[in-house]
């Protein structure tokens, strides 16, 4: 059984930065695709960027040029740099983990709050 543990959500005003972090525990031999959904109140779930195995990365349009995703192979882990954050941004932020033949796993999330 696959594990994601996220950590580094919190409270943070506009125009400041957080770094969140989803640590996938379980071995696997295999560098898979990670990213980050989130979710706001009464919103949909959505894609805030991703990263693929071979390390290129997509970013949704609302933070671009404000977010980055990256990850460090060797532990696993996949980070969320956000910068000027702003108060739609607050969210809880979902990790992923696709793995062949087994499908996407999910954190418990965290929650980002950028107040005004």
């Amino acid at each position: 059984q696959v594990q994601l543990v996220e950590s580094g959500g919190g409270l943070v005003q506009a125009g400041g930065s957080l770094r969140i972090s989803c640590a996938a525990a379980g071995s696997t031999f295999t560098i898979n695709p990670m990213g980050w959904y989130r979710q706001a109140p009464g919103k949909q779930r959505e894609l805030v960027a991703n990263i693929n195995s071979g390390g290129n990365t997509n970013y949704a349009d609302s933070v671009k040029g404000r977010f980055t995703i990256s990850r460090e192979n060797a532990k696993n882990t996949v980070f969320l740099q956000m910068n000027s954050l702003k108060p739609e941004d607050t969210a809880v932020y979902y990790c992923y983990e696709d793995r062949r033949g087994e499908g996407r796993y999910w954190g418990q999330g965290t929650q980002v709050t950028v107040s005004s």
